[in-house]
């Protein structure tokens, strides 16, 4: 199996070595943002649970202390509706604060992950800009060759031509199927984020600290606060 695939890369050409360090960098961004991402969540759910805890129990200086020190991005959120309930600012301040943290973390979570979209793109373009370069030598050697061989070299050239198609495709094909994941992933923790801006939200507004969420796992909502829109991821 080994042996084959070192053959099929070896018969590829040229062309086989800019793909396969294109795949190499999509490996390496697909595993740094899925490690990055599944640490976000764990560590968002566990300082939503110590935030919550807190402001249910009406220590709001020391969960603003809190959010502050952890530097997580759940804890910057609500560390801006913090700030400005701090100043007795109203609900709607509140939120629009949270709503400016959610944008100010925003684009750590999504870092990254496009470029994986593009690499898939230009695995692909390599690949076909190598089977291109291979058919125009392959005809441009046949044409001198030996009228009788023709045909068997211009098969053979054709097959190794068309190697970098198909190792480009085998190369894109995973780094797409990755970023729709990754983006998936992402899009889970900001939905979290939502739900858990309007649980903050409520809690404070409650003032009793009675609406404690049991699974809480995320941080504070970037849009309107009118119900619950999904469980915390």
């Amino acid at each position: 199996m080994i042996d084959t695939a070192v053959r099929f890369f070896q018969e590829g050409g040229f062309f086989m070595y800019p793909i396969a360090v294109v795949l190499i960098v999509g490996l390496i961004v697909a595993i740094e943002r899925y490690v990055y991402l599944s640490a976000q969540k764990l560590t968002n759910r566990r300082d939503f649970n110590r935030l919550h805890q807190m402001i249910a129990k009406r220590d709001l200086k020391g969960a603003l202390n809190f959010s502050q020190d952890s530097g997580s991005a759940m804890s910057t959120m609500i560390g801006f509706g913090l700030q400005r309930l701090a100043r007795r600012q109203g609900r709607e301040e509140i939120e629009y604060a949270m709503e400016e943290g959610l944008l100010d973390v925003m684009p750590r979570l999504e870092k990254r992950t496009q470029y994986l979209a593009t690499l898939a793109n230009i695995a692909t373009l390599l690949g076909l800009l190598g089977t291109i370069i291979g058919l125009i030598s392959a005809f441009t050697a046949v044409a001198a060759a030996d009228p009788a061989q023709k045909a068997s070299l211009l098969s053979q050239s054709i097959s190794v031509a068309m190697n970098t198609t198909a190792f480009g495709l085998m190369s894109a094909i995973p780094m797409l199927l990755i970023h729709s994941l990754l983006q998936t992933k992402t899009n889970e923790i900001v939905d979290s984020f939502e739900m858990a801006g309007i649980k903050v939200l409520n809690l404070l507004s409650d003032g009793t600290g009675q609406r404690a969420p049991a699974q809480s796992q995320g941080a504070p909502s970037a849009s309107p606060v009118t119900a619950p829109a999904g469980s915390v991821a």
